[in-house]
């Protein structure tokens, strides 16, 4: 202390024209003998009360005012320097310790003009606390030796521990201050109670240190446990001596320290004659010389009589003190805080002013925690809000090298934060990556934690299932309606939309089924055109044929626009075209049936010809019928404009993998059932005529084959309905649906074709000589020849295969020339 304010009182720059001064007691590492020493520091701010109190000769005493003291120095303990700051608080004078560091003395609401220039011991605890977690340990067991130094340093860790929630306790084991025979066995089995808590927090002595790392040697626990010594440990060989493999790996802190090289000359040059005014001096000198100052050096047995010319270092051992460096930074602290106060209240003023004659100790408090210097290390010296100077460890790990020799390597410091160089750190195993304590594994991706109760670094992982995908660690979401988890299941991607593609086999049989039906289609139609004007064409009726192959080709055509990429136009054109097909086709086929019913009923009442029988009229009715149809679509366009939508309930599987968005027009089933009811309705109706007109002669007319094409027509759809809405809950429900649609509408088509016009094809192409006109007869001779033949139906057979069928057509189909 003495050297750092002959250095302070030397330099020109640091409190020029003022010199610094001490009053040095005492402690003898007492608290109560501290605190009645600490009383002398406030009596010159307290008032004497004089007036009962007089002299011999009558006048008033005149006392004696002890120097002022503006700051204190110390003390080493930490119990001393706490009830030394009990009382400087009171008086307000502000108080620097070099080597206190209880972690108590940070309460700056009971200490408030305390500081320290050495870290308490909860940083070293967190020093501690930060190098397990950068080694990525969450679980670890903690042993402390019976004491202040061992129960509070591990009272700090599990404190932060609690704070920081990263790391969990698996044990706290105590050693006794006495352990019995087996004691050190004994822990060793409790630790490996908890054998994933690899990591093992030490605040022991050296003693307890070495006697644990020789349990675990003869339990056959080496290279197990990861020892992280406090620094208590530090860089000693003394507890590892022997047990150089178990200890292989320990890694230990030590508060950083620098020998301050000018005080090791200082003190070396101190001698008896330069150092008097040093009191205790005297007293180091006989024990550091072992030798008696004065006559007690002549008696016989007494050690030898000091020569006063011994010197330090020479003549005795010497190593410099490890709290010399904070001594000094204690002291150059308060010089620094007296100096921006000087700087600040005096303003230029060489020397002390007015103003500094009495120094307020709050404002010489906040120029102390103001300071920011260089220490006699080198090193900064600051102080926090607490007081607290900052905590500055070196971190050793112990290790055995190629050479089988072990020692304490440096492998980073922390101050304030941690510096560890992970490159330099060395294992047992030889395997470069950090050896693990922790409870639980991590889980993998698309799994979340699920947490041990009570326990929270120990956890189940569970998979994210169906369509959740993992929102955090510890949850699992699930996924929006239109998305899917991804592979990992750690965040949603959109799922796939698809429609029915060309090449699909549910679209290339319907597709060719068409394909073949409208060239069959196309084919009849141009066979018709141009044998329009032929008995048979004229026979079938012309008008009504070609609106029947309309239909028959519409519903062939239809199969593409189901098929295609579902958009508004293509929406728009389902809509119109997916009943308008059947639509044409039947609405003809029901006024065709319905002709020949009114004819044959009115020919049993009378021979006058039944109204609205000419093509002219049978075209009318049939668009008549079909405006209806036309009408409900423009309705439908209306109250619900196409649009297409993406239906993600069809294809959502179980399996988040095979999930499909399927690209649709907005035609729901019911919507369906509506466009298609009326033509199923027409169909039935004509299915009717049909029954009704099954007594005409198989000779006559069309009835027959427009009954055939109804049945079938029928069955076919009676098929399709269940086939229809029975896979509604398929997977394959789009496919499904699709192909059964269009093939049933192809099927209608075919079988229409196929019945009513493939033979008048054939006719017409291959036998030429069958379609030549008959003769003309009456509307009356008609009915009558129908009637009679209705009659001798066994004998029809005698003529010849179709004439009396042709005959009759062509005449049904000229009858109107007889009815004027």
């Amino acid at each position: 202390m003495m050297f750092a304010i002959d250095l302070i009182n030397k330099d020109p720059e640091l409190l020029p024209n003022i010199t610094l001064g001490a009053r040095i007691l005492d402690t003898c590492s007492r608290d109560t003998y501290a605190l009645e020493q600490s009383l002398t520091f406030v009596q010159a701010l307290i008032e004497k009360d004089g007036s009962d109190v007089r002299c011999a000769n009558g006048d008033p005493p005149i006392f004696a005012k002890p120097t002022k003291i503006v700051g204190v120095i110390g003390a080493a303990a930490s119990s001393v320097s706490i009830m030394v700051a009990n009382i400087l608080r009171l008086f307000k004078i502000p108080q620097v310790s070099y080597a206190s560091t209880a972690p108590e003395l940070s309460d700056n609401t009971r200490y408030d003009f305390f500081s320290r220039v050495v870290p308490p011991d909860s940083y070293q605890a967190q020093a501690m606390m930060d190098i397990v977690t950068a080694m990525g340990w969450n679980y670890v067991s903690t042993l402390a030796s019976e004491g202040n130094y061992g129960e509070s340093g591990v009272e700090a860790f599990v404190q932060i521990s609690r704070e920081t929630s990263g790391v969990c306790i698996a044990q706290s084991q105590k050693i006794p201050r006495e352990p019995k025979p087996g004691e050190f066995d004994k822990i060793i089995s409790r630790l490996m109670e908890t054998s994933n808590a690899r990591a093992v927090i030490m605040f022991a002595n050296e003693d307890d240190i070495r006697r644990i790392l020789d349990a675990a040697k003869r339990n056959n626990q080496t290279g197990h446990f990861l020892w992280v010594g406090s620094d208590s440990w530090g860089s000693k060989i003394s507890p590892v001596v022997g047990q150089e493999k178990v200890a292989e790996g320990a890694i230990t802190i030590l508060p950083k320290r620098a020998s301050v090289d000018a005080f090791d000359r200082y003190f070396r040059s101190r001698s008896l004659s330069n150092n008097r005014r040093n009191v205790w001096f005297a007293e180091f000198w006989e024990e550091n010389f072992n030798c008696k100052l004065g006559m007690h050096g002549k008696r016989p047995g007494s050690p030898k009589k000091c020569t006063g010319l011994e010197k330090v270092g020479r003549d005795s051992s010497y190593e410099q003190e490890g709290k010399v460096q904070f001594v000094m930074d204690a002291v150059y602290a308060m010089a620094h805080a007296l100096h921006r106060m000087h700087r600040e209240l005096c303003l230029g003023y060489p020397g002390l002013c007015p103003r500094m004659a009495n120094i307020d100790g709050k404002e010489l408090l906040s120029h102390i925690r103001a300071v920011n210097f260089n220490g006699s290390a080198g090193t900064p010296v600051v102080f926090n809000e607490n007081g607290d100077a900052p905590g500055r460890y070196d971190i050793f790990q112990y290790q055995i090298t190629n050479r089988s020799t072990a020692e304490y390597r440096v492998i980073g410091h922390w101050t304030n934060k941690l510096h560890l160089n992970l490159e330099a750190m060395q294992w047992r195993t030889g395997d470069p990556s950090l050896p693990p304590s922790v409870c639980s594994l991590p889980c993998r991706m698309g799994e979340r934690k699920k947490v041990v109760k009570g326990v929270s670094c120990c956890w189940h992982c569970e998979r994210c299932e169906g369509y959740h995908y993992q929102a955090n660690e510890f949850v699992c979401e699930l996924c929006p309606y239109e998305m899917r988890p991804d592979a990992n299941r750690t965040g949603c991607q959109p799922i796939p939309i698809i429609k029915l593609e060309w090449h699909s086999p549910w679209a290339v049989v319907p597709v060719f089924i068409s394909i073949l039906g409208i060239a069959a289609t196309t084919f009849a139609i141009i066979t018709f055109v141009r044998y329009n004007d032929t008995p048979i064409v004229r026979a079938s009726g012309r008008e009504m044929s070609y609106v029947l192959l309309t239909g028959i080709f519409l519903c062939y055509a239809i199969t593409f626009l189901m098929i295609a990429k579902p958009d508004v136009g293509v929406c728009s054109l389902r809509r119109i075209f997916l009943g308008l097909g059947m639509c044409f086709s039947y609405a003809a086929l029901l006024t065709k049936t319905n002709r020949i019913h009114r004819i044959f009923e009115q020919g049993k009442k009378s021979v006058t010809a039944p109204c609205f029988i000419s093509p002219a009229s049978q075209l009318v009715i049939t668009f008549s019928l079909i405006s209806v149809q036309l009408l409900g679509v423009f309705v439908w366009f209306a109250v619900d404009p196409p649009h297409t939508f993406v239906d993600y309930g069809e294809q959502r599987t179980q399996d988040p993998g095979a999930a499909r968005g399927v690209l649709k027009c907005d035609i729901s089933d019911l919507s369906l059932i509506c466009s298609l009811g009326y033509s199923i309705l027409l169909m039935v109706t004509c299915t009717v005529y049909a029954i009704k007109t099954r007594g005409v002669p198989e000779t006559f007319n069309e009835a027959k084959p427009i009954g055939f094409t109804m049945y079938t027509t029928c069955i076919i759809w009676l098929a399709f309905i269940p086939i229809f809405f029975g896979t509604s809950q398929s997977a394959e429900r789009m496919y499904i649906q699709t192909t059964t649609l269009t093939i049933s509408l192809s099927l209608s088509a075919s079988v229409s074709l196929g019945m009513l016009y493939m033979p008048k094809v054939y006719v017409i192409i291959f036998h030429p000589e069958q379609n030549v006109p008959k003769r003309k007869r009456s509307f009356k001779a008609i009915v009558t020849a129908a009637a009679m033949s209705g009659k001798l139906a066994p004998k029809g057979g005698d003529r010849p295969n179709g004439e009396v069928k042709t005959e009759l057509c062509e005449s049904m189909e000229t009858n109107s020339d007889f009815i004027n």
